[in-house]
């Protein structure tokens, strides 16, 4: 089975699922920035904080072995390759325990995982002392030759790839840039797409969940398909030598979050997961696939965009069922 009918089979295990659930000079990459295959590899993000007393329940804990396990084999047979998961070094000891989980069950499942560093808030001189003190520690405890299961994190052209997630934007990335570049291999460094002035110090971008240039609509019809769109564009005209990475997503509804905005946007009876995988392939001709699909997300809960479950039922007017 080739990669696009495994994106069909994923989109149609969710419907079912949903149904019965309610200034440095960089490394240069080998040539090409495109998947091995005929279609990306399927990635999608994990967010390991549940069972923390800040999040809403979701009936298990990100800390149990158990679950991990369980959602590593859910993921696999959907198609998915691996898991990014949120990762705030010191800041936050719990999510880095369940991250040392995940990194050692997907070495013994053969399934990758990757980190997704997610930026402080602080200001410029903390936030890129945290920025650095963590990637250091992160490359000691998890890409050593001897950290438990390093054969599972993820790598492109044999290099390791680590996903940032901004925030304050206060990092100096330049300054991270040159730290990391002493590691032996050195990571490539995927930022979402954002603003920075520190494009020519990223590997790749991402995108991200995003209604597009109308916004958020009350009625969640904004799916963000001119934000994929322009995305897709802009990688392939102003950064060609940059890895890009798509992004796919079943909707949104932050309505259970604490830092709620009242965002929504409608999963379409499925169409948005679908129309979200697909869009890509306007712009990338079958010789030259993206070389990762990031689907957002695997278990966000409070942000509405889980897939874990699988997708909200059809004719539902609410966003997603699952989890309730």
């Amino acid at each position: 089975m080739d990669r696009y009918q495994v994106i069909s089979a994923l989109v149609f295990v969710l419907l079912l699922q949903g149904c019965t659930h309610p200034g440095l000079q960089q490394q240069t990459l080998r040539q090409g920035v495109s998947a091995p295959g005929s279609s990306p590899r399927l990635l999608a993000v994990y967010e390991p904080w549940f069972g923390h007393p800040r999040h809403i329940s979701v009936g298990y804990s990100s800390q149990d072995p158990a679950v991990i396990q369980k959602q590593v084999d859910q993921a696999k047979a959907m198609g998915i390759s691996g898991f990014v998961v949120d990762w705030y070094g010191d800041r936050e000891p719990l999510l880095d325990h369940a991250y040392s989980l995940m990194q050692t069950i997907a070495a013994e499942k053969n399934f990758h995982v990757a980190m997704m560093y997610d930026e402080t808030d602080y200001e410029s001189a903390q936030a890129t002392d945290d920025a650095l003190m963590s990637f250091n520690k992160f490359h000691d405890k998890y890409l050593s030759p001897d950290s438990p299961g390093v054969q599972a994190y993820l790598t492109y052209q044999d290099r390791p790839v680590i996903f940032i997630f901004p925030k304050g934007g206060h990092t100096d990335w330049k300054r991270v840039r040159e730290a990391t570049a002493q590691w032996n291999p050195a990571p490539l460094l995927i930022y979402e797409d954002h603003p920075t002035s520190y494009a020519a110090d990223f590997d790749g971008f991402y995108a991200w969940v995003n209604p597009g240039k109308k916004g958020w609509a009350a009625d969640g019809s904004n799916w963000g398909e001119d934000y994929l769109r322009d995305f897709y564009r802009k990688m392939r005209s102003t950064y060609p030598d940059k890895i890009a990475v798509g992004a796919a997503w079943a909707g949104f509804d932050d309505s259970k979050a604490s830092w709620s905005l009242n965002r929504h946007m409608s999963q379409r009876c499925g169409e948005t997961f679908t129309d979200t995988m697909k869009i890509w392939r306007q712009f990338y001709p079958p010789d030259q696939p993206l070389p990762f699909m990031l689907i957002a997300t695997w278990n966000d809960y409070e942000e509405g965009t889980a897939i874990e479950r699988g997708l909200a039922k059809c004719g539902s007017d609410s966003q997603s069922h699952v989890g309730q």
